[in-house]
Order: structure tokens, then sequence, then C-alpha cells
């Protein structure tokens, strides 16, 4: 298994991903990537993005069982760090987690407990 790359979702897209055969944010449509994170990246792009929201989960994806093309790229604010973006749907094979992922009671997230299963 190739180290796991991540991405937050609602519950309800998640559960009709599985209804559909694969997994598509709405970023794919809008700029052409789904956004995914590596793990020490998680808790910032989740407090910076998702503060507060609840209904979320994390997906654990193995980058080796991806069908569609990931590439390594800048953020958008065009610092040095690198984010795994995915060029088209994730394919349910590739999901190897899926952990729900609620905020503490100060709205911040923290990693969740199981997140190395």
């Amino acid at each position: 298994m190739s180290d796991l790359i991540y991405h937050i979702t609602s519950k309800a897209d998640w559960e009709a991903a599985q209804k559909s055969g694969k997994y598509e944010a709405d970023t794919l449509g809008k700029q052409g990537f789904i956004h995914c994170s590596k793990l020490d990246q998680i808790l910032r792009v989740a407090n910076d993005f998702y503060h507060g929201r609840h209904g979320l989960v994390l997906l654990a994806i193995d980058p080796g069982k991806l069908t569609s093309p990931l590439r390594w790229e800048q953020g958008e604010d065009l610092t040095a760090e690198v984010f795994p973006h995915i060029y088209g749907p994730i394919n349910l094979e590739a999901v190897h987690n899926v952990l729900d992922f609620e905020p503490n009671t100060d709205s911040t997230f923290g990693l969740p407990q199981d997140l190395g299963k």
C-alpha cells in the first residue's frame, strides 16, 4: 500500500458515492480536480475550510489503487507546499478507510483516534 492521502467530505456525499460507484467532489467540476491532503496537512485544511462543520467523514485513499491521475501541486496560496490533487473521480476500491470526522467542542478538528487502522 502506498502512503495514504486524505479527503474530507460530507457523509451524505460519501453515501451518494457508494450508490453511484465513484466519488466526485464538487471541485472536480469547478476546478478539474479533487483536493486531498497528506497526513500532516489534514488538520490545517480541516480547521481552515471546515471549521465547526458537522456530518463529515475523512476518506483515507491509497494512491496506488486510483484509476484517475494523481498530481502533486502547489496549494492555492502558491507556497512551496504541495498537495495531492486527483484529476477525475475516486474509484471506491482506492478508499482504504472512511472515518467519522467531527469537530471538538471548540469547533476545531483533531485527528481521529482510529486514523492508523
